[in-house]
């Protein structure tokens, strides 16, 4: 006889945490591990993998153990998914339908939850699961309004509500919702405004802190401990001059509680969208200010007098196109005696770790030409583009009737996933039987699928449609493709992009530029 294999599945979310008392560990992972595996044992089923995923929504798609673990359901590599509860595999419908009564069957996979009774292998318990999994979908939409609920009251009142203090503050142990001053960040924070207010450039100001060894807020999160869940990427020990912008702008170090800058854009996922100014949530005076109202005035007003990085207030020719071939940050705009020069911001932060790209506008722009008069003269033929501006109203008609026809997919998705939801109450409540439910699901499903296919389908058409009416929009843009002797904005928007710009080689004149068309 062959020995069952089953994969042990276990899940926490910090909501669950906090529900812990000291006494009461029922929902710790510790505690899901030795009941799935005493369970396990006690049934003769070999043990293939646990799987564990902490602090983890259970309506959060992308757990990394719990991704893994669906794909080796789907090799089969195990016989059982064992859980302590179906909520802990998942607490979204959709999921629950999608693997538990329809995928795991075919995967010969059977799915199995000690507590609320699930068991995939039992037809009948198939309006258990289905019941479990409405419950679990409406706790989720309940827990969601109670808590933006009570979070929005707090944010009114004044009381912070991040998992983390800004840096130059940290939590009040006993004052819940209240910052404190954390002053050996703090130091930082009042130098870095007495060094603008003394006329230091921000990226100086962040060159100077680099030189001294000082981490940057985030590295300074993870060398006290704090608990800071985010990759780390290259140089992400340095101080940038983003950091130091934001930093210059920021009210909480005055005294004054700002938050709700971004707000969620469903329950459903962790994905946040900036909301507009207008609605943010700004409370005066609600802790100490690391910084005084005239040091304030003063930045703030430095500030606005240094906005503009041009003097006609106009965009840079390669702005945001440039970037360093040795680590891939978007070169920086500088002038220096009268001539604008793209630099990498990373090699002038801190020598160490970049060797750095430099090069003119002038000099990049040449570069740009050359090697587009020879594209044009190799590849583009007058007469064919000629043609092609007789085609391109049709083009934009194209592209009108494609665009209008997106909203009426998803339109027809909604309405999908209206009759899916209405499916699974159906069933439940015994309305319809459990061929008719299963032949339902199956048609709404794929409906719903093939609207989504042509949606991409539709998406892609009309990137390609963009892409040639950028080459057949009119006569007076083709003729700048074939006579021009200067670049505009316009025509690096419209070509390029992205422009990759390598340090000078040592011994010669000579700067790498690897240019990235858009055609």
């Amino acid at each position: 006889m062959v020995t069952e294999k089953a994969a042990i599945y276990c899940r926490l979310s910090e909501e669950d945490k906090n529900k812990l008392s000291a006494d009461d560990n029922s929902n710790s992972i510790q505690n899901q591990r030795e009941l799935l595996t005493q369970y396990a044992l006690s049934h003769g089923w070999e043990i293939y993998d646990i799987y564990i995923d902490d602090d983890y929504s259970g309506a959060d798609r992308n757990r990394p153990a719990f991704s893994r673990m669906l794909k080796d359901a789907e090799k089969h590599k195990f016989d059982i998914i064992l859980c302590k509860t179906q909520s802990r595999f998942s607490r979204e419908l959709e999921v629950v339908e999608r693997y538990i009564n329809n995928l795991f069957p075919q995967w010969g996979i059977r799915f199995l939850s000690l507590i609320d009774n699930a068991d995939s292998a039992n037809e009948d318990n198939l309006l258990v699961r289905q019941i479990n999994g409405i419950m679990d979908e409406r706790y989720l939409a309940d827990m969601s309004k109670n808590i933006r609920s009570v979070l929005t009251h707090r944010r009114k009142s004044g009381f912070h509500i991040g998992s983390f203090a800004l840096y130059g503050y940290k939590k009040d142990p006993e004052n819940k919702g209240h910052l404190i001053i954390d002053e050996e960040a703090a130091a930082v924070v009042r130098e870095v405004f007495t060094l603008f207010s003394q006329g230091c450039g921000k990226t100086a100001i962040a060159r100077t802190l680099n030189e001294r060894g000082i981490p940057n807020p985030t590295e300074y999160k993870r060398l006290h401990g704090i608990h800071y869940r985010q990759p780390r990427p290259k140089n992400s020990t340095l101080w940038k001059y983003f950091a130091i912008s934001n930093m210059l702008t920021n009210e909480i170090y005055i005294g004054n509680m700002v938050q709700g800058k971004y707000g969620s854009v469903s329950y459903k996922t962790k994905k946040n969208k900036p909301r507009p100014k207008a609605q943010w949530y700004r409370v005066e005076n609600t802790h100490e200010p690391i910084i005084d109202r005239e040091l304030w005035d003063t930045v703030q007003c430095m500030l606005s007098e240094k906005a503009k990085p041009f003097s006609a207030g106009t965009i840079g020719l390669f702005a945001g196109k440039a970037r360093c071939a040795e680590c891939g940050y978007t070169l920086r705009s500088l002038k220096s005696h009268g001539k604008y020069y793209l630099q990498c911001p990373n090699h002038h932060i801190s020598k160490e770790y970049c060797v750095g790209a430099f090069i003119s506008v002038e000099l990049l722009e040449k570069t740009v030409l050359s090697e587009l008069h020879e594209i044009s003269e190799a590849y583009l033929d007058q007469a064919e583009l000629e043609q092609r501006l007789n085609f391109c109203t049709d083009l934009k008609e194209q592209k009108i009737r494609l665009e209008k026809s997106i909203p009426a997919y998803q339109n027809q998705i909604e309405n999908y996933n209206k009759a899916l939801r209405e499916l699974y109450m159906d069933k439940a409540l015994s309305n319809i039987s459990q061929e008719e439910y299963f032949d339902l699901y199956k048609h709404f499903s794929d409906k719903k699928t093939q609207c989504e296919l042509l949606i991409d389908d539709t998406e892609q058409k009309i990137h390609s449609l963009d892409e040639r009416i950028a080459f057949s929009d009119n006569r007076p843009i083709i003729e700048k493709y074939i006579n021009f002797e200067h670049l505009t904005r316009e025509m690096v928007e419209i070509l390029i992009d992205y422009v990759s710009v390598g340090r000078r080689i040592e011994g010669t004149r000579t700067i790498p530029v690897k240019i990235h068309w858009k055609f």
